[in-house]
This record gives structure tokens, sequence and C-alpha cells, in this order.
């Protein structure tokens, strides 16, 4: 049974309210969490909780228990010929930014003006309700699937993982 401590191997589809999928590991080996760490967003991290393998589940997860509500506070503005020094910015155009801290996250072009560039740096799943259908594949005291891309989870802080 999940537990918090527990590796938990999930087999997962995201779709959004309008049965749109977003995300699968279906085809994939499972995705590995530790439960109760804070790897995952709290809604999949609370959902999962109790379920024992090969159990299925079907969760519906609000933008507060996501990756929040989006935040038009999130949108900043720079000079576009700054821009311009290191390329051509595209509407559409994922870029990263690195932060203060020295962290870089994924931000989104989405306006491009004659003077200026808009960058959206809500998580591209700011707030959108997720509908996830959940299969228990393992529950482990040990991590036991190693994950191909390198990423042990997923901290939904656009750190490249899928979750």
């Amino acid at each position: 049974m999940v537990e918090e401590g527990k590796y938990v191997a999930i087999q997962y589809t995201g779709k959004f309210d309008d049965g749109q999928v977003f995300d699968s590991s279906t085809q994939e080996q499972p995705f590995e969490f530790k439960a109760g760490s804070g790897m995952v967003i709290p809604g999949l991290d609370n959902g999962i909780m109790g379920m024992k393998v090969e159990e299925e589940k079907d969760l519906v997860i609000p933008p507060e228990e996501a990756y929040g509500e989006y935040d038009e506070k999130l949108i900043y503005t720079f000079p576009i010929e700054e821009v311009r020094q290191q390329f051509e910015p595209q509407v559409g155009m994922t870029i990263g930014v690195q932060l203060d801290n020295g962290a870089q996250v994924p931000a989104l072009i989405k306006e491009v003006s004659d003077s200026e560039i808009f960058l959206d740096m809500n998580h591209p799943l700011a707030g959108k309700t997720l509908h996830f259908n959940i299969k228990v594949v393992e529950v482990n005291d040990e991590p036991k699937f190693a994950a191909a891309d390198g990423c042990s989870g997923c901290s939904g802080e656009g750190d490249g993982c899928s979750c």
C-alpha cells in the first residue's frame, strides 16, 4: 500500500478538461517517486496515498493542488534590442531565463512589439484543472526504476521532468 516515504511506481495519463492528453507514461517504464516527499504536485501526491498495487484511480486535481492559478504578475517585459543582441525573438518560443538565485526557468514569449518582448513565466499548466488516470504498478522501500531522462521526479518548477 502507498504510504509516506515509500517509492511508488505508477502508469498514468494526464488530460485537460476537454479530454486532450498532455502527458502519459503508459508507453514507457513506470514513473517512480517517493510518496509524500513533494517530488510531484500535491494533488497527485495526496491522491495516491492508500492505493494498493494494481489499483487504478481517476483523480481530478484543481490548479491550487497542481501548478497554481495563472498569475498575470508573472508576465515581464524586456527591451527588444537587449534580446535581439542574443537572438531574434518569436511569439511562442520558450527560452531559459536566469533568476537572481542562479536558477534557470523556462519562459514563453507571448508578444513581440517594436520596442519590447513580453515573457510569461507561469508554468505551462498553471490555472488548469488536471485529470489523471493512475495505476499503481509497484510500491517499494527503495527506488527501483532509474529514469531514462535522468530525472528522479518532478518538482513542478519547470525542471524539464514529466509528472
